[in-house]
């Protein structure tokens, strides 16, 4: 595989094939189209370091935001408007690949039959554990073993959304680079750090981290709207969608919370549990945000 994802031909500009051209492909058999299908797979996207978005919206986003892009695709009926001329441009002016296709193509890429008309290729970004050093007013996501694609992606669009400074994953999760999870986030994982580590990587930073750590847990002896959550920097944790917190993980927190029910259901789906305790754990600040 091309970990490149750019055309087999000279890397030195010369020749049909130069790096940073536009280039026409209409085979779902090009070995090109076949290196951006790949990431569809994990084993790919781990291997590349790259993963796939889809929309204008989302490139242009990740552009602004400083994200590198390694290939743009966008379909014929896509040529001339001006935003995508304009993110080609970038593209070509950041030694990408810039690919026409016909629809038949993008929907393979994307496995639509409705495709968007544009897809971007870009660099993984991982935020470094070590490097995260929280300060007065700062909230982070820590979620355990989080396993399915749409939770995650809704946990990091409403990170966002609540003014997060990031998501921690902890432990065996799914990938925020698929390309569900990036569906999910509809665009705000180029918005949202992303830090992943072990159980026992995670413990020991909350430790010297000076954090207040609050763990969801159905055995949480504190209504969540009880906790004061103005003292310290704030890690709101999460457990698995299936098992919740392991003991490791729920004995260390600072406070226990849950979230008080009625009714037949006896659990919230994880995206919704952590949506409601984010803007409970940032309710004051948002209020003064709201209020300047």
């Amino acid at each position: 595989m091309s970990h490149e994802f750019r055309d087999r031909g000279p890397r030195d500009g010369s020749g049909p094939h130069k790096v940073g051209q536009v280039k026409e492909v209409t085979s779902l058999a090009n070995p090109i189209v076949k290196d951006i299908k790949a990431l569809t797979q994990k084993k790919s996207r781990e291997e590349t370091g790259a993963f796939m978005a889809e929309g204008l919206k989302l490139v242009i986003d990740a552009l602004e935001l400083g994200w590198t892009i390694r290939t743009l695709v966008y379909a014929k009926a896509a040529k001339g408007k001006p935003l995508v001329d304009q993110v080609a441009a970038k593209t070509v002016a950041a030694g990408g690949l810039v690919l026409e296709v016909n629809e038949k193509v993008i929907a393979s890429i994307t496995r639509r039959d409705n495709p968007q008309m544009v897809v971007g290729i870009f660099d993984q970004r991982w935020k470094s554990l070590k490097d995260i050093r929280p300060i007065e007013g700062e909230t982070w996501v820590a979620l355990d073993r989080v396993r399915d694609p749409g939770n995650l992606g809704t946990v990091i669009r409403t990170a966002d959304a609540a003014g997060a400074s990031g998501v921690i994953l902890i432990g065996e999760t799914t990938d925020p680079f698929s390309l569900e999870t990036v569906r999910a986030t509809m665009g705000s994982v180029f918005a949202v750090p992303v830090a992943r580590a072990t159980p026992e990587e995670f413990l020991g930073w909350v430790k010297k981290a000076g954090v207040s750590l609050v763990a969801t847990h159905l055995a949480g002896a504190v209504d969540y709207r009880t906790i004061d959550y103005r003292r310290k920097p704030v890690v709101l944790l999460m457990g698995n969608e299936q098992s919740g917190l392991p003991d490791q993980l729920a004995k260390e927190a600072d406070a226990l919370a849950r979230i008080p029910q009625e009714g037949r259901a006896d659990s919230l789906n994880l995206a919704v549990a952590t949506a409601v305790m984010l803007f409970e754990v940032r309710r004051h600040l948002l209020t003064l945000s709201e209020a300047r």
